[in-house]
């Protein structure tokens, strides 16, 4: 019998911890009504891109991987590489990062005050540190990162 990863017991460990920041933002009286237009995915137009820590990049990995997709899907247009150009659907709308959840779109009610939610992104970036991560990045550039790492 294998010997235990520990590093793999991390992961799993961030990834729950990541889930039940997310659960608890999801639980807070916050104006947010999400109807997916879209429009926030549209990187180029809006000039804004999520950034993700080593935690939410896992999350949001692990998601695209049960997806069945190894890879994130070219976007020459400069959408989110986790915008479906067919269905235009997010691929892993259920895992979405919290920068999707919190910021960018009008339409689900504005950007979140950082002051309601600063708790949580210390959560997140304790997380990315427990990791080893060095702060957050450009969503296409986290996810590579760690899709290239955790195949």
């Amino acid at each position: 019998m294998p010997a235990p990863d520990p590093a793999a017991a991390t992961y799993e460990s961030a990834i729950a911890a990541v889930r039940d920041i997310y659960r608890e933002l999801e639980n807070r009286p916050l104006e947010r009504h999400c109807i997916r237009r879209t429009a926030c995915c549209q990187f180029q137009l809006t000039g804004k891109i999520p950034q993700l820590t080593r935690g939410e990049a896992l999350v949001t990995a692990k998601a695209l991987r049960a997806s069945g997709r190894k890879a994130l899907p070219p976007r020459p247009d400069g959408a989110c590489p986790l915008l479906d150009p067919r269905t235009a659907r997010c691929l892993v709308y259920e895992a979405r990062p919290f920068g999707c959840r919190t910021h960018f779109c009008a339409a689900a009610g504005g950007t979140t005050p950082r002051a309601t939610v600063l708790d949580l992104i210390r959560r997140l970036e304790e997380i990315d540190r427990n990791l080893s991560g060095d702060g957050p990045h450009p969503l296409p550039q986290a996810l590579e990162d760690v899709l290239a790492t955790r195949s």
